[in-house]
């Protein structure tokens, strides 16, 4: 989970949220920063609202349930996309 240091947050910290806050797994602090960045950001409000779209139209996938392309796909997309 992201640390947060500054008393605001950054759409770039947004982003990287987005999980943990969907998960519930942000502290009390963090979760108000969170929310206040998001009343104040149009684009990270659209973004969290296309993440809850997408888990809801997909519901839950299980590594088994792809083809191992898939999953090799997946992971070398992940990878890059760590590296940048």
């Amino acid at each position: 989970m992201l640390s947060l240091r500054r008393r605001d947050i950054v759409c770039q910290q947004a982003v990287e949220l987005v999980t943990d806050y969907l998960e519930g797994s942000l502290s009390r602090r963090d979760r108000r920063r969170f929310e206040a960045h998001l009343r104040a950001c149009p684009n990270c409000t659209a973004y969290l609202q296309q993440i809850r779209m997408t888990i809801e139209l997909t519901g839950t996938i299980e590594p088994d349930d792809l083809t191992p392309e898939a999953q090799s796909d997946l992971t070398e997309l992940y990878r890059h996309w760590r590296s940048e």
